[in-house]
């Protein structure tokens, strides 16, 4: 049994077959309960977002994660690339998220 929505939105993800992946719970970060999981970023290499552009990665991603966002997940911040593009990026700016205003 899967018992964390972080377990399950990778669960839900591995579709993708994913060469990379990492997920980070950022809900402690905005105002609220701790120990919820509401905010989440999310860094995902696969070769199945080829062709694709950047909006359409995210709405694949959404559709796949539909009952998540029905279900309490109130923000996803994502960084949908290939392999190739993973390799021509800059490390240091690839999972950072933005300062949220409390």
């Amino acid at each position: 049994m899967i018992s964390t929505r972080a377990d399950r939105i990778q669960s839900q993800l591995a579709v993708l077959k994913p060469q990379h992946f990492e997920l980070e719970n950022e809900s402690d970060n905005h105002s609220g309960p701790k120990g919820r999981e509401t905010h989440f970023k999310l860094f995902i290499v696969s070769e199945l977002f080829l062709n694709q552009s950047r909006i359409d990665r995210q709405r694949q991603i959404f559709d796949l994660l539909k009952t998540e966002m029905q279900t309490g997940l109130h923000a996803l911040s994502i960084r949908a690339l290939t392999q190739a593009e993973w390799q021509t990026q800059n490390p240091q700016n690839l999972f950072q998220s933005p300062e949220c205003k409390k």
